[in-house]
């Protein structure tokens, strides 16, 4: 049987790319994709927390185990800061999901 997922977030950002959080509740762990780049590298930033690396060095994700400890899963909240031009003061988009 294959793992299960429920898609928690996903986020269109300026330049088109898309960022996706997955949990995976039969395994409590948290996937957070930041691109769609082939992973050259994964590093351990601690026994729970695991990035993957373009070839070039570039976050393409980030998987975070216990995460319902690690990262207070069961909220989430983003804060959208968008391009500040001359014409145009920052401007900012907020949401959460419980």
């Amino acid at each position: 049987m294959g793992k299960q997922s429920i898609m928690l977030f996903s986020t269109e950002a300026l330049k088109g790319i898309k960022m996706r959080i997955k949990y995976f509740p039969d395994t409590d762990t948290a996937l957070m994709e930041f691109s769609g780049l082939k992973v050259a590298e994964t590093k351990e930033i601690n026994e729970n927390i695991y990035i993957d690396l373009d070839a070039s060095g570039n976050l393409v994700a980030m998987t975070i185990e216990h995460a319902r400890k690690q990262a207070s899963l069961p909220s989430l909240s983003y804060e959208q800061i968008d391009e500040q031009t001359p014409d145009k003061p920052f401007q900012r988009t907020t949401g959460s999901r419980r």
